[in-house]
């Protein structure tokens, strides 16, 4: 076969693995898309440690299970270190920070912060993944990450508040859990990426929660348990089998910027499952952000 059609068959394989990455990544933000609304609700009823440690728990002991009925190997020695890195990110972390945050600020507030997690997350993707993205590609970066911003202080986030800090610190763990856990995905299933991680974790949040529930935690409603489930089942375990093995394949920089999208599949949801109206501004900040996503999906993005 002539070189000129090796290269282009590869080419076309890579391409495809690209888009299958993107595909699985927008699965993930998609299921991720109700975590900030659904965490507001349930630590009405809920402590904040007890939304972000028990979900921690409840997903871990998933995890359990989904390993031993696999009969996974163990990790590497040298992948132990990037797991608990992925670990402390994503399953400590982002979900604590997030339930204490939402304890003081609004969930469409909470878009503003978390609004500059992409950005953030293909930061993390260059420093710990050795990621190289272009200058065009952090040009659509930078003003997908200001549309959703300006997006939601339109739908009235307001000004900065305390809860603020919380959600910068989430900002900055989970960018490191999805860096780290991305590039652990090219060389270990995903799935198994997020189930170790959860299970590393178990050891920290297992004694709190347990603590926590010796103390009592009053009457929780049935409607907050079915939401308290989705956090640790699909927020915390299902979404990241889709997330995790999308960002090795497509790459942490392309597909971190599906996460712009986020706000406006939150929006899409409540009106799907609650019959509120989309209007027009929702409209044409959601086809803004997406044509940077897809300007920013043909940005080059060397690997080194």
């Amino acid at each position: 076969m002539p070189v000129s059609a090796v290269a282009e068959e590869s080419g076309r394989a890579r391409r495809q693995r690209e888009n299958l990455g993107m595909v699985l990544g927008i699965g993930g933000v998609a299921a991720f898309s109700l975590t900030l609304p659904i965490t507001r609700f349930v630590v009405a009823e809920m402590s904040p440690l007890m939304v972000g440690l028990g979900r921690a728990v409840l997903a871990g002991l998933a995890a359990v299970l989904i390993l031993a009925a696999a009969r996974a190997r163990v990790p590497a020695r040298q992948q132990w270190a990037r797991l608990a890195l992925a670990s402390a990110g994503v399953v400590l972390g982002f979900p604590i920070l997030t339930a204490w945050a939402m304890q003081h600020v609004p969930a469409a507030h909470g878009g503003v912060v978390l609004g500059v997690l992409p950005l953030a997350t293909a930061l993390a993707g260059a420093v710990l993944a050795g990621e190289r993205p272009s200058w065009r590609f952090w040009i659509a970066g930078v003003a997908g990450s200001a549309l959703v911003v300006v997006f939601a202080l339109l739908r009235g986030a307001g000004g900065l508040h305390l809860g603020d800090l919380a959600l910068v610190g989430a900002v900055l763990a989970a960018a490191m859990g999805y860096a780290e856990g991305g590039r652990l995905a090219r060389s270990m299933p995903a799935w198994q990426v997020i189930c170790w991680a959860l299970v590393m974790a178990l050891p920290v949040t297992v004694p709190p929660v347990a603590w926590h529930l010796a103390q009592g935690i009053g009457a929780v409603s049935a409607l907050a348990w079915c939401g308290f489930a989705y956090l640790a089942l699909v927020s915390q375990l299902a979404a990241f089998l889709l997330w995790y093995r999308g960002l090795a394949l497509g790459g942490i920089a392309h597909v971190s910027q599906a996460q712009l999208l986020q706000p406006f599949l939150t929006l899409g949801a409540a009106a799907l499952l609650l019959n509120e109206r989309i209007d027009v501004t929702t409209i044409v900040f959601a086809g803004a952000v997406v044509l940077t996503v897809a300007i920013g999906r043909r940005m080059p993005v060397a690997r080194t």
